[in-house]
């Protein structure tokens, strides 16, 4: 039996972007988790923030009247993701509505979509053409006449995975508030199962082995538990005006 461990030295790290959604709740506000599939190549099995990898095209110019400005108010957010900041916050909203169902934009009479009997079938397959690559967000914005919310969407901190894990990625977290008019739901492919969870009730199941955690996603729940409220978590969110980036080191290294 070979006991050698593989070291992943020369592992690329690839830019990433996760979105976390919350919703006021009782006793503490909600956060939308997903739980990953357990075959997945990175995070199996574990519950998690919608997100994933920045792809070439979240960096076309294509998009430049296709999403609302950042606030005045986002500037700080915008200065810190430097250069490339649109394509973070453009990968975040595809991640999220491949991922969760949730798409945060804005219909023709610029109010947040909402899916109703008339255009659910239709989302619904554009949500499948994005996972399978035949259709692009961009697509989906010119046909649909949308504008993607980046105005509503706040750029919070940075994590980069540690050396020798298999995957490493250069992840911008994001936070917003959850579209009323929308209901998110897991795709069935990369993700299994979908929850709305406090902070603090996650937290407890992970302690007790309900709910599988990286180490990241229990940092983060950690110091979200810190705010009892959806509208004080989200005021921290806006008006935050430092953006760490994090570099933990597994141990032993």
């Amino acid at each position: 039996m070979n006991d050698t461990k593989v070291e992943h030295k020369d592992q690329p790290i690839r830019p990433a972007a996760t979105v976390i959604i919350v919703r006021d709740a009782q006793p503490q506000y909600e956060i939308f988790m997903l739980r990953r599939t357990n075959q997945a190549a990175f995070a199996g099995g574990m519950y998690v923030f919608p997100g994933g990898r920045v792809d070439d095209h979240d960096h076309s110019t294509d998009y430049s009247p296709l999403h609302r400005p950042p606030l005045d108010a986002q500037q700080l957010q915008r200065d810190a993701l430097g250069e490339d900041w649109r394509a973070y916050w453009i990968a975040g909203i595809r991640e999220t509505f491949e991922e969760s169902g949730f798409l945060l934009a804005y219909d023709n009479q610029g109010k947040i979509i909402e899916f109703n009997d008339d255009n659910q079938s239709r989302f619904d397959q554009y949500r499948e053409q994005i996972h399978s690559g035949d259709i692009s967000l961009l697509d989906i914005c010119q046909t649909e006449n949308l504008t993607l919310a980046i105005d509503l969407i706040h750029f919070y901190n940075r994590w980069i995975t540690p050396l020798g894990r298999p995957r490493r990625f250069d992840t911008r977290f994001f936070i917003t508030q959850a579209p009323g008019v929308q209901s998110g739901q897991h795709d069935g492919h990369e993700t299994v199962d979908s929850i709305w969870i406090s902070p603090d009730k996650a937290l407890e199941m992970h302690a007790s082995k309900e709910l599988g955690l990286m180490g990241v996603t229990e940092k983060q729940l950690r110091t979200f538990a810190k705010h009892n409220t959806a509208q004080d978590f989200l005021q921290m969110a806006a008006g935050n005006d430092e953006f760490p980036t994090f570099r933990p080191v597994l141990p032993g290294k």
